[in-house]
């Protein structure tokens, strides 16, 4: 089945293709063996080996033509260590925040002030606020900064609709079956989506970012963000977008300052999440923090 895919690049994730692929039609009904085996939707695995070869041998076409896809996750944890870095930008600004996203699959990361977290012993958000995000915590991020949402928007290379079943259907078949506190988040996640607008467009980081920069949108602290992103974005491409926030930061001003958010790989344990501000060009690590968001180690 996967003949052909033996060069495919180590980022493209060929094992999460096929696990994803065979776990969207167990998620669509059309593996009735092999669901028995998945808690994803109520199994309980004992011997998940011979009917996950037998639904390969199966539906092997149809097998083929999904592990076409890419993979498209929208981790919604990561989220209890970006609200730090957004109230960092709201308290140094005091200005309400534009939020743009790079990477950002189905803008789900986009809604993070709709959620609701409990970080240690330290709660952020609504009582009834779902999901709720759940992190270790050490250290002492602004978690009592005021803080507002102007607009929301993002940008992705194939982004996903979360408003739609067919989106659901693809953001939850990238999770792995047995982790169904992830999945429930998922869900959650998703239907505030349902509430909360945020326009995710089809296009390539730089010149998105370059063109949604063009315009400073005074009286709003404008965010550019990503986490864990950068690995999947080809060198030049990259090189280039991050030249277009440097170069939007010189012309950053007082009244539209502009905030660069990223949490991307520092080892192979844990990411760095770092915050550079303009006009003053202030540059640190706010955070160490695990690639899906736990724990959060504060250290500005």
């Amino acid at each position: 089945m996967l003949r052909g895919h033996e060069a495919d690049p180590p980022q493209t994730m060929l094992a999460l293709r096929l696990m994803g692929a065979v776990h969207r039609l167990v998620l669509t009904g059309a593996a009735p063996p092999l669901a028995a085996q998945f808690p994803s939707v109520g199994g309980e695995p004992s011997e998940p080996w011979p009917p996950f070869i037998e639904t390969v041998a199966a539906r092997a076409d149809e097998l083929r033509e999904l592990v076409e896809h890419p993979v498209q996750t929208n981790e919604t944890a990561r989220c209890s260590a970006l609200l730090g870095g957004f109230l960092e930008v709201a308290r140094l600004t005091g200005l309400p925040l534009r939020l743009l996203e790079v990477g950002a699959s189905a803008g789900l990361n986009l809604r993070f002030d709709r959620y609701r977290y409990e970080l240690g012993e330290r709660v952020w958000g609504t009582p009834e606020a779902e999901p709720v995000l759940r992190a270790a915590l050490s250290g002492e991020p602004p978690l009592d900064a005021e803080l507002a949402v102007a607009s929301r928007a993002g940008c992705d290379a194939r982004p996903v609709d979360p408003t739609t079943d067919e989106g659901l259907l693809t953001l939850s078949s990238y999770v792995w079956a047995d982790q169904v506190a992830r999945l429930e988040r998922l869900r959650a996640a998703c239907r505030v989506a349902v509430e909360t607008a945020a326009e995710v467009v089809a296009a390539g980081a730089e010149s998105w970012t370059r063109e949604r920069l063009a315009d400073s949108a005074p009286g709003t602290a404008t965010v550019v963000f990503h986490s864990i992103v950068m690995q999947y974005v080809e060198e030049q491409e990259r090189e280039g977008f991050r030249a277009a926030v440097r170069e939007a930061g010189a012309r950053a001003t007082a009244a539209a300052p502009l905030g660069w958010l990223r949490m991307e790989p520092a080892d192979l344990r844990m990411a760095d999440l770092q915050l550079t501000v303009w006009p003053s060009g202030d540059e640190r690590v706010l955070a160490r923090v695990g690639y899906h968001g736990d724990p959060v180690e504060w250290v500005a």
